[in-house]
């Protein structure tokens, strides 16, 4: 292990940063490796997307590892939520239509009218506007939001502007029919009313720099044929219309009526339309990610019948005829091994099996007429919370296994078959989600393990989250029966493979049918490419869907790479979008030993490729949302993306003016999310955090690639090929087809991590982080009293001051020494007054979100200045206006709750 030790910050100014009271000394690795991709979210208002579902199961999944981590998250912040529950929070609004002229106003780094120099386009694999680079903070509008009333249009489009806002993705427009939607009532064509008010709206946005991210498919479900048709299929028809023809003919009629319609306000088709700097395909949805989740099992029957016929087809271009297919699929077949567990049926009490109760959850497990009868008596925090398992079973890398079991259970509710690791760090090997009834049913888990493991463990989990009874019987596992026959439906076709039955069958067949997949998804989306190209012209970069969804090597494909992600993304425990029953974690991102949200997007980016995150949010009323874009806005700065997006703006129709925090996402009335993101900005759009200079990218072959998906699907990145997921904060990070490379050797050091610049530090001991360049500074997390030495500068929070985020921005000036004006952001818990929450640690608040106005905490920190005697400071008010002058003595200024402000200004006199 070679651990380099920095002795000096790399171009940032006066050293790097000190904190008094931690480490004395900042360490840096020198090597790669990549973080898990956590959860994304598209579907907000249905069912969760299969990122989400995955990223939450993992947290289920994982056990003790989950437990460990969370256990040490909440004991870092237990005493910062009480803080902030005692804290004295005050009103603090930002007008809705505010677009004055201010100290926060960053208008003028929008080039307006967007597009006056021609198109976006792709320049040494960034994106260029007029031969300047162009840098995107952007926003979605979702629903109803994508059409305001003209006289609304207009302030909102100069209120973005004000905010250093220069895109909106038009998303979720294709749901619903008007009022919520685009449609007319038919479903099919585009509401003239709708129509109109999108058109002004993108007009007036691009009057004021703000380019438009047009969405095709996000959420629409296809009106190709009769609902009870398309019973039980997948949600939007996703995975599907990547394959069936009538789908993506709808696709195309949808693309063709929106994009080649003229906007009579800009006077332009949107397909000839400079201000739309790009157009997407499909939201989350492609064919690899919609088999790996299971999801394409449950296509309605028309569409399996069309996937078998496009299966066969392929299968007979290959084998030309069933001898040589039979032949070939054939080889490794076998029967079905011995049984590997002990007392399935339970006729030996409960030994060898074992019932675990975690964070307060109370369970009683005994054997009831030959089945384990499990009592739930009273619910944990998470589903893993109770689950019961059997350990000391011996799995082998690359062998499939057969896991079946009868199950019931008082009323319908969830449960998670898993096999994982029965030892730290408790790895999942695979898992399957099924819903119980209180009839008996049985069921069949097919596996494969990735890995050799004399301790690993079966059984369920996902039982914590309510009370009841649940009970399993004639529980079996065994080495799976290898199928190698070919079976054909009653039409002659080949039948198509579900997620299971791909388990059990022999390498050919398994290869056959990931084969077959791939080069279905890889035809789709060049094919989309070439109709908006080539039949309707359009000029705009065209992004495909997200990394996660579609394998990075069939994405590259595209103009430009899109990713989402989620901070702390809403839990619902037993129904998707109840939204009287969720959690959100209350817990701070910064300094998270994994890196949280970051390495999972940074560690995806295709080198070489313009790459943007199109969704964006540490989700509310999470207190700690302060960190939302300082943090990303620094990544994505260090990393050298080309566009952020949060989302959302709103997904309100016509009810703008909230004056409080409205849900999970919309950021238009949150008032730290907007308050801090000038400063965020700067850090971003104006690079005030450098790019970093060196690179490391994991390279790998095509085939690597393919593989990769058929063993783990489509999510994956850098961190499974050698770049450790803490790089994010040291290099320039990524995947890229190639010939394998060697990469350094090293790690990156455990507890602070800098940036090869010196411009950034990731605290993980202290959970901080840090910014300290010429025109930027700042110290985000918990921050418990102690001092920030950033050069000349010096920031110390109150000595009660739990956690902050705490920015200082030069506005007009090169750097802090010859700045003439200074915009310092100090943030901290935001609320709705009379808002209720249900628990102490602060993870909901049910339907009872509260009521007009927001409030806000104030921060106390004395911030002292190299240039005493020649500053003075105002407290501003909502709109960034000088409210009340703040006493400035020998260049110490402090900062107070009682000045009522999120928002200070310094001037050179």
């Amino acid at each position: 292990m070679i651990v380099s030790r920095i002795a000096q910050a790399l171009g940032g100014t006066g050293g790097p940063p000190v904190v008094s009271g931690g480490p004395p000394e900042t360490f840096l690795a020198a090597s790669p490796r990549r973080g898990t991709r956590i959860a994304a979210n598209g579907h907000r208002f249905a069912t969760a997307s299969s990122a989400q579902q995955c990223a939450r199961r993992a947290a289920e999944r994982n056990g003790r590892a989950a437990r460990s981590t969370r256990r040490t998250a909440f004991a870092i912040f237990a005493a910062i939520a009480a803080h902030s529950a005692a804290a004295d929070l005050f009103p603090f609004v930002l007008p809705w239509d505010d677009a004055t002229p201010s100290i926060i106003d960053l208008s003028a780094w929008n080039e307006a009218p967007a597009g006056k120099h021609g198109f976006v386009v792709v320049k040494d694999g960034h994106l260029f506007a007029g031969g300047k680079r162009l840098r995107i903070f952007g926003v979605n509008v979702a629903f109803g939001a994508n059409f305001p009333r003209k006289e609304d249009a207009e302030k909102i489009a100069a209120r973005m502007a004000k905010f250093g806002i220069n895109c909106v993705r038009f998303h979720h427009m294709d749901m619903m029919n008007a009022p919520g939607g685009i449609f007319a009532r038919d479903g099919t064509t585009l509401d003239p009313g709708q129509l109109d008010r999108l058109d002004y709206f993108i007009a007036q946005l691009a009057a004021r720099g703000i380019y438009s991210d047009l969405n095709l498919h996000v959420s629409r479900t296809y009106p190709d044929r009769p609902k009870s048709e398309k019973e039980g299929s997948t949600n939007y028809d996703k995975g599907v219309d990547n394959f069936s023809a009538p789908l993506i003919a709808a696709q195309k009629d949808y693309a063709r009526a929106l994009l080649t319609h003229v906007n009579p306000y800009t006077k332009h088709a949107y397909v000839e339309e400079p201000a739309v700097a790009l157009v997407e395909i499909n939201n989350e949805n492609a064919l690899l990610d919609e088999w790996h989740n299971g999801g394409l099992d449950k296509a309605a029957s028309p569409y399996r019948a069309e996937l078998g016929a496009l299966w066969t087809k392929w299968l007979a271009q290959k084998y030309g005829g069933d001898e040589k297919l039979r032949a070939a699929w054939a080889a490794g077949a076998r029967a079905e091994g011995a049984e590997l567990l002990r007392n399935g049926d339970f006729a030996n009490g409960l030994d060898p099996w074992t019932v675990e109760k975690h964070e307060g959850a109370i369970a009683r497990g005994e054997v009831r007429d030959g089945a384990l009868h499990l009592e739930i008596e009273k619910p944990g925090k998470a589903g893993w919370h109770v689950q019961a398992t059997q350990p000391a079973l011996k799995l082998r890398a690359g062998e499939s296994y057969a896991f079946r079991f009868r199950a019931r259970a008082g009323a319908k509710r969830p449960v998670t078959a898993v096999a994982s690791q029965a030892h730290e760090p408790w790895k999942v090997f695979a898992s399957k989600s099924v819903d119980l009834t209180p009839e008996w049913r049985d069921f069949t888990f097919i596996f494969k393990a990735d890995a050799d493991d004399d301790n690993a463990r079966v059984g369920f989990t996902s039982l914590g989250l309510e009370t009841g009874w649940v009970e399993f019987s004639k529980i079996t596992l065994r080495i799976a029966g290898i199928d190698g026959d070919l079976r054909r439906d009653a039409d002659g076709s080949v039948r198509a493979f579900t997620r299971d039955d791909s388990a059990s069958r022999t390498p050919a067949a398994r290869e056959d049918w990931l084969r077959f997949l791939w080069n279905l998804e890889e035809q789709y989306w060049p094919a989309m490419v070439d109709f908006l190209r080539k039949d309707l012209q359009c000029r705009s970069l065209i992004v495909g869907t997200q990394l996660g969804w579609s394998p990075f090597p069939i994405q590259a494909r595209m103009d430009v790479i899109d990713s989402h992600n989620y901070w702390q993304h809403p839990h619902f425990p037993h129904r998707q979008w109840d939204m009287n029953d969720w959690t959100v974690q209350n817990v701070s991102m910064a300094g998270a030993p994994d890196g949280g949200t970051l390495p999972g997007l940074a560690l995806q980016r295709i080198a070489g490729k313009p790459y943007i995150c199109t969704e964006y949010n540490h989700s509310a009323p999470n207190q700690f949302a302060s960190e939302t874009f300082p943090l990303i806005c620094a990544c994505a700065a260090l990393q050298d993306w080309d566009g952020i997006f949060a989302f959302a703006y709103s997904h309100r129709a016509d009810d703008w003016d909230k004056r409080a925090i409205a849900g999970f996402f919309d950021i238009d009335q949150h008032p730290t999310k907007m308050a801090t993101l000038a400063a965020s900005l700067a850090l971003f759009r104006r690079a005030d955090i450098a790019p970093a200079k060196t690179e490391r990218i994991a390279r790998l072959s095509l085939e690597q690639a393919i593989q990769r998906v058929a063993g783990n699907g489509p999510r994956f990145g850098a961190q499974h090929f050698g770049v450790p997921p803490l790089m994010t904060f040291v290099h320039r990070v990524g995947v890229a087809l190639g010939e394998a490379e060697a990469l350094p050797a090293g790690v990156v050091a455990a507890q602070r991590v800098m940036s090869d610049t010196g411009e950034l530090v990731w605290d993980t001991e202290n959970r901080v982080a840090v910014v300290n360049t010429p025109a930027s500074k700042a110290v985000v997390g918990a921050l418990h009293g102690r001092t920030f030495r950033l050069g000349d500068l010096s920031i110390s929070p109150g000595a009660s001051q739990e956690w902050a985020c705490i920015q200082l921005t030069v506005i007009d000036g090169a750097d802090f020494a010859h700045a003439r004006r200074i915009l310092i952001t100090a943030t901290g818990a935001a609320e709705n007054t009379g808002m209720k929450w249900r628990d102490a640690a602060k993870t909901s608040v049910g339907t009872d979100w509260g009521k007009a106005p927001s409030v806000v905490e104030g921060i106390a920190a004395t911030i002292q200045f190299p240039n005493a005697g020649k500053l003075k400071a105002w407290a501003l008010d909502e709109r960034g206006y000088r409210r009340g002058e703040v006493p400035f003595a020998e260049g110490k200024l402090e900062i107070t709750p009682e000045h009522k402000t999120l928002w200070y200004e310094v001037a050179a006199e």
